[in-house]
């Protein structure tokens, strides 16, 4: 997987431009969808990112009554990417980890679009994975701090990038589900 990983600032001009990149996908999909979540880094507030807006849409179920309205109104669609990673540990069903992911149609901003059923762990996963870092100011920074060592060690390597990226999320996770346990966290009603 060859891309060039820059990390910036964070911009305060996101949680708007996600807003504006929401609008379109509830229209395409009506009523399919069920919540629409600014998930990633350009939803945390204060963490540096790649100036990629990252959406999570909830839906009942994966497939054609996905697919075919995203695609009919322009999006792309990435039948190679049908899964999250299985966290080390974790014995999750392939159905709690599966999705559908989109770009951004031609001439829009820069997007990812992760599609996953209401309830299942990688729903969750990326919703609480924003909300802790939202609340917790050290380990945000500790995860910009990692991001930038890994875009300056592997800038033109995504898959090195992510090979490392990932398992770091997943020790974080651990701290952001004993803080969801104590705090009584949920997930939040749709931001768009």
């Amino acid at each position: 997987m060859k891309m060039l990983i820059e990390i910036v600032d964070y911009k305060e001009s996101w949680p708007e431009e996600f807003i504006d990149c929401a609008a379109p996908v509830r229209e395409a999909l009506g009523t399919t969808v069920i919540a629409i979540h600014h998930i990633g880094s350009t939803s945390v507030p204060g963490l540096a990112a790649k100036d990629l807006i990252d959406i999570q849409v909830t839906v009942a179920e994966l497939g054609d009554s996905v697919i075919g309205p995203m695609t009919a109104a322009g999006y792309v669609f990435h039948d190679q990417v049908q899964a999250d990673h299985q966290p080390p540990g974790g014995a999750y069903p392939e159905t709690e980890l599966r999705k559908n992911v989109f770009a951004q149609r031609e001439g829009d901003r820069r997007t990812n679009i992760h599609v996953r059923v209401e309830g299942a762990f990688n729903q969750r996963y990326a919703v609480l994975f924003r909300d802790y870092l939202q609340s917790q100011p050290l380990a945000r920074d500790a995860y910009a701090e990692l991001k930038r060592a890994l875009s300056r060690l592997f800038p033109d390597d995504g898959e090195a990038y992510y090979d490392v990226k990932d398992p770091a999320i997943d020790m974080l996770m651990a701290g952001a589900n004993i803080w969801a346990e104590e705090t009584g966290w949920e997930v939040p009603p749709s931001d768009a």
